[in-house]
């Protein structure tokens, strides 16, 4: 009879198998590329089949590592279910988006306070179609935004958990015409170019929610910029083009920029938890309760008088609010 295979083996094919690239596959998993590329030739050896293709260029499966990749991950699912239901979970990677985004640092704060023996840890990734595929992946296991604006494709391996219909605002130069307002009502902004994020291959659902607001209102939608990774590139690059820029109300605050709450309507953007399907993890269940016990306390998902959000967004919001998390 074989010996069982020791699913750090696993983890490591799996992690190389994704990136396609063995420096990033160590990087994600913490180890030397050096110890990653002896685990993925020992499982070659234990399973009397060669993975991967490597060259100095690239890294390809062969027909035997397409074969495997379901099976392994399959394994190390069933692995971390286990060692959850034990309490000896691994580290769950917790997408924030962004670093200066308050509502998904609120709620993994809360979580940390809940489960204070769960290694959660933070991760940035820019928006949640970019986290989307990591997710269902495994390169991450917990990311915030809007699920209504996924790809269909993607929201069908996923789940989630309505945490906020956070207001919208403006980020406008400090020398605009309205940057003297308290607040801006969004008739005010027609016939005004404002950036949304168009172009950016992560955040596509946050430029559809734009799109939506602006038709109704006649505000242009700002053309593709250079991607700019980075408070200082973004800065920069804002600043050069010198176009208001769609936020939420707790966005950061900008050199030479003020932020404004947008009013007449409220336009909403709605925030989820969103995690890959089946997953089991304490984490989770921490995340879960952290969010639904701030959403309480705050009024998160209370929707204020004469606000905007689409159709479809409402009906998603409404359909995940019925799912209730488990108390951690």
């Amino acid at each position: 009879m074989p010996d069982p295979v020791d699913p750090r083996l696993l983890r490591a094919f799996v992690a190389v198998a994704e990136e396609l690239h063995f420096t990033r596959a160590a990087a994600r998993l913490y180890v030397a590329q050096q110890a990653l590329s002896r685990d993925v030739r020992r499982l070659e050896r234990e399973l009397g089949a060669e993975l991967l293709v490597r060259t100095t260029r690239q890294v390809t499966l062969t027909a035997d590592g397409v074969r495997l990749l379901p099976y392994a991950r399959r394994v190390l699912a069933a692995q971390d279910e286990l060692l959850a239901a034990f309490g000896q979970a691994r580290a769950l990677l917790v997408d924030l988006n962004s670093p200066g985004l308050v509502t998904g640092r609120r709620v993994l704060h809360r979580a940390r306070e809940l489960a204070p023996d769960c290694e959660l840890m933070a991760r940035y990734e820019s928006g949640l179609t970019g986290a989307a595929e990591q997710l269902l992946s495994g390169r991450l296991d917990v990311s915030f935004g809007r699920f209504a604006g996924l790809d269909p494709a993607l929201r069908s391996g996923l789940e989630q958990q309505p945490v906020r219909y956070e207001p919208m605002a403006v980020v406008l130069p400090e020398d605009h015409r309205l940057a003297g307002l308290p607040q801006v009502p969004v008739a005010e902004l027609a016939g005004e170019t404002v950036y949304a994020g168009a172009g950016n291959p992560r955040t596509p659902e946050w430029t559809d929610l734009a799109r939506a607001l602006f038709e109704e209102y006649g505000v242009r939608l700002a053309p593709p910029l250079p991607l700019a990774v980075g408070d200082e590139e973004f800065e920069r690059i804002m600043a050069k083009s010198r176009h208001p820029v769609l936020a939420v109300v707790d966005f950061p605050a900008l050199p030479r920029t003020v932020l404004r709450p947008l009013v007449d309507p409220v336009p909403l953007s709605p925030v989820s938890l969103v995690w890959r399907r089946g997953l089991v993890h304490p984490g989770l269940d921490a995340l879960r309760g952290a969010a639904a016990r701030i959403a309480e306390a705050e009024g998160w998902l209370r929707r204020p008088g004469g606000s905007w959000i689409p159709a479809t967004d409402d009906r998603t919001m409404s359909a995940g609010r019925g799912q209730a998390p488990r108390r951690p």
